[in-house]
C-alpha cells in the first residue's frame, strides 16, 4: 500500500492499482488517504462499508417516518435535504466509531474483515472522510431544514462517538448512553419538518428508546465472546449470558406494551394503533420470554428477528393514526 506524500499545501490521496500509484490532488493541509483497491467500485465498496450504509439507511428511514409523523406541509426539499444530511451525519459518526474502534475491530470475528483492520484503507483517511461526511451533512441540514435539526445532529453524533464509544470497554451502562443517539433519528425527523419539539415528538423518541435495550442486549448475548475478545461487555449484568439477563431483555421488551399507551392517552393516534403497536410490544417480549426459559442463542435471534419486525411496524401504525 502506498504510503502517504505531502507537497506543500497540497495533500495526496494514493490508491494503489496495479502497483502504480496514482495521485489525486486535494486542497486540505493533512495526512493523506491511503486507498489500497483496483477498481472504482473496490473503492466504493470502502466508503459504504466504512460509512455502514446499509445501517445508516435504516436510521435515516426512522427519521422520515418522524418527518411524515409530524405532519409536514408538503415540503420535499426539506425531506430531500433530511435524507441526505442524514445519511452523510450518520455515515460520518459510523466512520468515527470504526477509526476508534479499529484495534478491537482487529480481534473480532465480525468485524475483522471491515476496512481499518485490513489496511484497505488509511486511518488518516478515514478520519477526513469522516469529517467530510460530517461537515457535508451539517451544512445540508442547516441550509435545507433548520438549524435546531442541524444541531441536534451533531449532538447525536457527539454523544454517540465521544461517550458511547470510549464507555463500552468500562461499563455496561453504555447501553443506556447509546441508546439516546439511537433514538434521536424520528425526533430529527420531526424537528425537520416543524422546527420545534413538542409531547409527541418526546414519545416518539421515548419508544424507540425502550425498544432499543433487548435489541442490543440480544446481540450482546449471541456475540458475548467476540465482545469479550476486544474486552466490550454490553450485557446489562456480570456473568455472560445467563438467566438474570435474560430475565431484563425480556422485562425491557415487555415496557413497549404500556408505552404505546401513552401516545393514546394524550390523543397523538386512536385505539387501532394503539392495539396495534401494544400488540407489536407482545410479539417482541415473546421470544424474550422463551430466552428466560432456555438460554438458548437461537431465542436471543428470535429476539433480535423481532426488533427489526417492530420498530418500523411501530412507527407505520403511528403514521396511519387509525
Amino acid at each position: 500500500m502506498a504510503g502517504p506524500s505531502q507537497r506543500g499545501r497540497f495533500f495526496i490521496i494514493s490508491v494503489n492499482a496495479t502497483h502504480q500509484t496514482v495521485p489525486l490532488r486535494l486542497f486540505f493541509r493533512s495526512t493523506s488517504i491511503t486507498l489500497k483497491s483496483e477498481s472504482l467500485g473496490e473503492r466504493l465498496a470502502i466508503v459504504s462499508e466504512l460509512s455502514k450504509l446499509r445501517l445508516a439507511a435504516l436510521v435515516v428511514f426512522s427519521a422520515i417516518m418522524g418527518y411524515f409523523i409530524a405532519g409536514p406541509s408538503g415540503n420535499l426539499g426539506s425531506l430531500l435535504a433530511l435524507t441526505i444530511g442524514g445519511t452523510l451525519v450518520t455515515g460520518g459518526a459510523n466512520a468515527f466509531n470504526q477509526v476508534l474502534e479499529r484495534v478491537s475491530d482487529a480481534v473480532m470475528q465480525r468485524t475483522m474483515s471491515r476496512p481499518l483492520p485490513q489496511a484497505r484503507i488509511s486511518t488518516s483517511g478515514a478520519v477526513l472522510l469522516a469529517l467530510i461526511m460530517t461537515s457535508c451533512g451539517f451544512l445540508v441540514l442547516l441550509l435545507y431544514c433548520n438549524p435546531l435539526s442541524a444541531v441536534l445532529s451533531l449532538c447525536s453524533l457527539a454523544l454517540y462517538v465521544f461517550v458511547y464509544t470510549p464507555l463500552k470497554k468500562k461499563t455496561p451502562l453504555a447501553v443506556f448512553v447509546g441508546a439516546i443517539p439511537g433514538a434521536m433519528p424520528p425526533l430529527l425527523g420531526w424537528v425537520a419538518a416543524k422546527n420545534s419539539v413538542d409531547l409527541e415528538a418526546i414519545l416518539l423518541f421515548f419508544l424507540q428508546f425502550l425498544w432499543q435495550f433487548p435489541h442490543f442486549w440480544a446481540i450482546a448475548w449471541r456475540l458475548h465472546e467476540d465482545y469479550q475478545r476486544a474486552g466490550i461487555y454490553l450485557l446489562p449484568l456480570h456473568g455472560g449470558p445467563s438467566v438474570a439477563n435474560a430475565r431484563l431483555i425480556f422485562l425491557y421488551a415487555l415496557f413497549t406494551v404500556p408505552a404505546a399507551l401513552l401516545p393514546y392517552v394524550f390523543r397523538f393516534y386512536g385505539l387501532g394503533s394503539m392495539l396495534c403497536i401494544a400488540c407489536l410490544g407482545l410479539a417482541y417480549a415473546w421470544p424474550a420470554w422463551k430466552l428466560v426459559k432456555t438460554g438458548e442463542p437461537r431465542d436471543a435471534l428470535h429476539v433480535l428477528y423481532a426488533s427489526f419486525f417492530y420498530l418500523p411496524l411501530m412507527q407505520i401504525f403511528w403514521l396511519l393514526n387509525f
